[in-house]
This record gives C-alpha cells, sequence and structure tokens, in this order.
C-alpha cells in the first residue's frame, strides 16, 4: 500500500508516527506507553495489566465503561489494549468519517480515568479468567517457564494468578500516574493524513492533559544464561509433547544480519517444503513448526519449536541437527537462496496490504528503539543478502554456546535429557566451522515471529 512516512517531535515530549495512506477509508491509532511489568515490583507483577483493562471504562466524560466502549463502537469501531514486560500500547481503528470523534474518545480514556473501585473489582475477575484461559496453552506455558530459567523477565500465568490479590486499585492509581506522562508516550497512526487533519491531530497531541514533566523509561538490561539442563514441565493431560529450542548471542543485530537470519529461518521452518518442516512432514513426523526472531535490550534469539508425539520427537531432532549443520557448513545453494528471497518478497509485500497492516510495518520498532524504518528499502534488503552473511550470522547465534531447550508433557524428564543430548553438539565449540569476522553496522529491531509468550 503505497504511504509516506513523517516523525513528529512534540514540545511536550511526546513523539510518533503519522502514515499518510491516501484515500485510506479507515484510520488507526496505536499510543504505547513503556509502563509494562519490568516497572513494578514482582509481587505486583498484575498491575499494570489490571491497569490497561480498567483504563479504557470509566472517564470524566462517560463514567461508565459499558457505555464508553458503547459510544466508542457504535458506528464499528474497534478498541483494544495490550501489556506485556516492556509496554501498555492502546489501539483503535475506525472508519474514516469518525476518526476525530475516536480518537477524541481514545484520548480522554487516556487522561481521564476514573479508576473506580467497583470497575477494578470487575476487571480483576475478568483478568483472573483471563489467566487461567491462558494457562491451558501450552507453547504459552512452556515459553514463559523457559523465559524465567533464561534469565529473562517473566512469571507465569500460574503465578500471576497467585500473586494478584496484591494488587489494589491504589497501586493502579500510582502505576498510571508514574508512567502516563507525555515524554513516555509514542504514537503511529495511519489513514488518509491531509493537511487538515495532520495539523489537527499535531494540535491534540500537543495539548493532551497528560503532565510534561518525566521520562521514558529505558528498556531493562537482560543477559541470558545457557542451562545446562532441559526446562521439563510435567502435564500427564498432554499425549504428545511440546517444545521449544532457544539459541542466543549477547548483542543486538544489524539490519543485514536480521534479513539474513530471516531468510534463513524461512528457509529451514516456515514452509511445508522447507528444509526442516519439509522433510519431517515427509516422513510423517510432525504437523506444523513455529520459529522466530526475538531481542532484549543486550541480546538477540533465535528460536523454533512444535508439539510431537514421543515417538516420533528423536527422529525431529536428527533432522533439526542435520539441516543446521549444513546451514553451519555452508551446505547452501544459490539457487535455494534466490527461491526464499522470493517468497520472502511476497511476503512482505502482502504484509502491506492494509492500513493496519502498513501501520504494524513500523510499530513494533518504532516502540522499541524509535527507529523508523525504511518500508520501501525492504526489497532491495532482501536482494543484497548473500550466502557469507548467512552463514556468518548462523554460526555467531551458536557460537557463543547461550542456549536452552524445553519440554512439556508426560514424556518425563530423562527422556527430555536425551532429547537434548540430541541437539548439544550443534554449540560444541569444536564443531562449529572457522568464525568469519562480524560486520560492523548499526543495530536493528528483530523481527519477532508468533512465539507464544
Amino acid at each position: 500500500m503505497k504511504h509516506t512516512v513523517s516523525e513528529i517531535i512534540l514540545k511536550n515530549g511526546a513523539r510518533g508516527l503519522l502514515i499518510h495512506v491516501p484515500n485510506a477509508s479507515v484510520m488507526t491509532f496505536d499510543i504505547n506507553f513503556r509502563a509494562g511489568e519490568y516497572l513494578v515490583e514482582p509481587d505486583k507483577w498484575e498491575v499494570p495489566h489490571l491497569m490497561e483493562h480498567v483504563l479504557l471504562g470509566a472517564n470524566e466524560l462517560i463514567p461508565r465503561a459499558r457505555d464508553f466502549q458503547a459510544e466508542l463502537e457504535k458506528n464499528g469501531a474497534y478498541s483494544n489494549a495490550t501489556t506485556g514486560v516492556y509496554d501498555i500500547t492502546y489501539e483503535a481503528e475506525c472508519a474514516d468519517f469518525e476518526w476525530d470523534r475516536v480518537l477524541g474518545l481514545l484520548l480522554v480514556a487516556i487522561t481521564r480515568p476514573l479508576f473506580l473501585e467497583e470497575e477494578f473489582q470487575a476487571e480483576f475477575g475478568n483478568v483472573q479468567e483471563e489467566m487461567a484461559a491462558r494457562s491451558n496453552n501450552h507453547f504459552r506455558r512452556l515459553s514463559l517457564e523457559m523465559r524465567r530459567q533464561l534469565g529473562l523477565i517473566a512469571k507465569t500465568d500460574a503465578e500471576r494468578l497467585e500473586i494478584m490479590q496484591n494488587v489494589n486499585v491504589q497501586d493502579v492509581r500510582e502505576h498510571y500516574r508514574r508512567t502516563h506522562v507525555a515524554p513516555n508516550m509514542r504514537f503511529v497512526f495511519a489513514g488518509n493524513m491531509t493537511a487538515s487533519r495532520r495539523d489537527a491531530i499535531e494540535k491534540l497531541l500537543s495539548t493532551i492533559e497528560l503532565p510534561e514533566t518525566g521520562e521514558r523509561f529505558a528498556l531493562p538490561h537482560e543477559l541470558p544464561k545457557r542451562l545446562h539442563q532441559p526446562v521439563f514441565v510435567p502435564n500427564d493431560t498432554v499425549e504428545n509433547l511440546y517444545f521449544y529450542i532457544d539459541t542466543f548471542m549477547e548483542r543486538r543485530m544489524s539490519d543485514p544480519e536480521t534479513d539474513a537470519l530471516n531468510l534463513i529461518n524461512t528457509m529451514l521452518t516456515e514452509t511445508l517444503y522447507s528444509r526442516i518442516l519439509g522433510s519431517a512432514r515427509e516422513k510423517g513426523l510432525v504437523y506444523g513448526m513455529s520459529s522466530g526472531l526475538s531481542q532484549t535490550r543486550d541480546a538477540s534469539n533465535w528460536w523454533l519449536g512444535a508439539q510431537v508425539s514421543d515417538k516420533n520427537a528423536p527422529p525431529l531432532m536428527r533432522i533439526i541437527v542435520d539441516e543446521l549443520t549444513k546451514v553451519l557448513s555452508g551446505d547452501i545453494s544459490e539457487d535455494e537462496i534466490a527461491a526464499t528471497k522470493q517468497y520472502a518478497l511476497g511476503r512482505f509485500q502482502r504484509s502491506g496490504q492494509t492500513v493496519g497492516g502498513t501501520a504494524a510495518g513500523y510499530s513494533g520498532r518504532y516502540f522499541f528503539d524509535e527507529e523508523v524504518e525504511n518500508y520501501y528499502q525492504i526489497p532491495a534488503r532482501i536482494a543484497a543478502i548473500d550466502k557469507a552473511e548467512i552463514i556468518r550470522i548462523a554460526r555467531s547465534m551458536f557460537a557463543e554456546q547461550i542456549w536452552g531447550f524445553g519440554v512439556l508433557g508426560s514424556c518425563g524428564v530423562r527422556f527430555a535429557e536425551d532429547l537434548q543430548s540430541q541437539l548439544a553438539p550443534l554449540w560444541r565449540s569444536d564443531a562449529l566451522p572457522i568464525k568469519l569476522p562480524v560486520k560492523k553496522t548499526h543495530r536493528a529491531k528483530v523481527v519477532t515471529s508468533g512465539r507464544t509468550a
């Protein structure tokens, strides 16, 4: 979707992107605050999540949550909010004809919430139900347990349920006061940004009723550690097993490195004819796999996971080891690289078909490190990936020998240890090819792909 992007930096400290999509019939709004769980005490973990739930409720304009939602959504508009370890993001999407009404209501909710005790109690129960439902997601359960043992900031849903009673409405009010200040606000708006509309948005945000004192909180330092034993989460109700493999390096990747690792990730697992998934499907070993890249402030992560029957797990691990070993040794053809580039280009073009999809191409990176992605350069970046860079970054992800393996199921610890021992040779220093030098290029936000956490 053709568009132009401009960044605006306001005198009150807020900043964000306005994405002009000519003649678009909808507008999207994403407003982000660095206000996640890492900013509260561990025994108050659920404060940000509860605050997010209560904030989009009663406010000074409409003092009842149901009435506010009815007013915002009456013409088919959509609103939601998400809370994570780092951030809270409020979002809305609406028809073009009512953009100003919906944005105005969203800003009222953010700036003039009432945080009523009765609504807090109601949302407390809703969050308990949400956590209980999430705990049934086995991939999420395993992922959170692995993150915690790897030394990253995380709590399982069961732990969160246990400590929710430590939170009261005053905690929510205090967290709001601390985090919802103009300098901590980032935004990405997309739609038909005419000159008059852009001026109106800038005026609205410049005069937003939030304190102008405060800061954009820094991301936490998180350095993963090697797990010498597998993480095993017993669950006798699961007939097959769920697993994740994580490998890390203690630095952020550059744009070319990110592009190259995304490409090899696609080549290995993301299609039914990919090296690992395609081979496993041919042998009837596994129905599907997931994989992707993620990052912290200080480290980069490459992961893959699947659910598989106990009997099929060892042969699947052999395929994973065989195919990764081939990549690390440089056994990749130029034809295979060219075909994967074509797939990556087509996927990229499909991702920007809507206003929301276009905005999403910018918001993740902008909210993480305030970098403005050069959307129109991505096809050229894909074309520039070469074999040497693919091999270099793949080896770098194993060279530091920081990794972890986790299993959820009824297979037992010993079986999980056997599977881990199959994978371990990938990280042996004497098994890795000679390291290639690392190119010195600027750091980049890693594109995250689908892991449940």
